[in-house]
């Protein structure tokens, strides 16, 4: 009897790859939502274009109903601040920032704050140097 050699087999087992990669990506889904920033405001709803983000973290103020200001920079972003502690910090920022003139602002104010403390934010952020501010607003879905 003559037994015929066998090659070894030379394929590779990709099924534990697969699985490991939609394992991440449920992971990536679930996760995702998870980390907006800042503190969670009402909107105002706007057919507005969205602006192409930049390489650099814009600043962004969020003004609540109850009109206090959070800024996404700094130690603590969940944290208020008063308008002194807003101006000093956008300064420091912006000082402390090489291109500070291309760097965006926004201003996130909940759709129940007045226009009173939205153009405090507005004139605080002047006051630091500020020049051009944004307003975030969230798109308004179409009808079906």
């Amino acid at each position: 009897m003559i037994r015929k050699k066998r090659k070894p087999l030379a394929e590779i087992n990709v099924v534990p790859y697969i699985d490991v990669m939609l394992v991440l990506l449920v992971i990536f889904m679930v996760t995702t939502p998870l980390m907006t920033e800042g503190v969670k405001v009402n909107l105002p709803q706007t057919h507005a274009r969205t602006i192409d983000s930049k390489e650099q973290q814009p600043i962004i103020v969020t003004v609540t109903r109850d009109g206090e200001f959070y800024l996404n920079i700094g130690k603590d972003p969940k944290i208020p601040l008063t308008a002194d502690a807003l101006t000093q910090t956008v300064l420091y920022a912006l000082k402390t920032n090489q291109n500070s003139n291309e760097r965006d602002v926004y201003i996130k104010g909940d759709r129940a704050a007045t226009y009173e403390q939205v153009v405090k934010a507005m004139v605080l952020l002047q006051q630091a140097g500020i020049e051009k501010i944004g307003l975030v607003t969230d798109q308004v879905l179409p009808s079906s």
